[in-house]
């Protein structure tokens, strides 16, 4: 999963996006400069999230090249297994925090899409169904 989510070039992938059924989330933050240090999240939940909310632009693996605008907390208390099998509870901010509800709200089953509008939702939808039938969407070969 940290391979793919690397060649994608992505800072988060989670299981079900890559036709695994478990509840496991990868994330990247380091820069292109620093030595990678991939996040490894088993059974992650959010536990808390901040009053606080930040909108920035959100794409995703699931619809490339598509990006909105999206609305969440700034911060969040996360709680998850870690490769080792250590419980980790983590307050993350910013963009770690943007990218961890990202990646477990894959887990529960819903897309960034799912925080826009409805009438958004459908015209990216649509569009993103004509890319695909013209082709411009198909899988990296080996």
């Amino acid at each position: 999963m940290i391979e793919t989510m690397y060649d994608a070039p992505g800072i988060g992938l989670a299981a079900p996006q890559v036709g695994v059924g478990q509840r496991i989330a990868v994330m990247e933050m380091a820069s292109e400069e620093d030595e990678q240090s991939p996040i490894v999240m088993i059974n992650p939940e959010i536990l808390w999230t901040s009053d606080e909310t930040d909108e920035a632009s959100e794409g995703c693996l699931s619809f490339p090249g598509h990006f909105c605008d999206i609305t969440r907390p700034s911060a969040v208390e996360v709680r998850y297994m870690d490769l080792k099998g250590q419980i980790v509870e983590n307050t993350l901010e910013r963009l770690q925090a943007r990218c961890a509800q990202h990646e477990i709200d894959h887990l529960n089953g819903k897309l960034f899409i799912d925080h826009i509008s409805r009438l958004k939702r459908g015209l990216l939808v649509k569009k993103f169904k004509k890319e695909l039938a013209a082709g411009k969407h198909r899988p990296k070969q080996p």
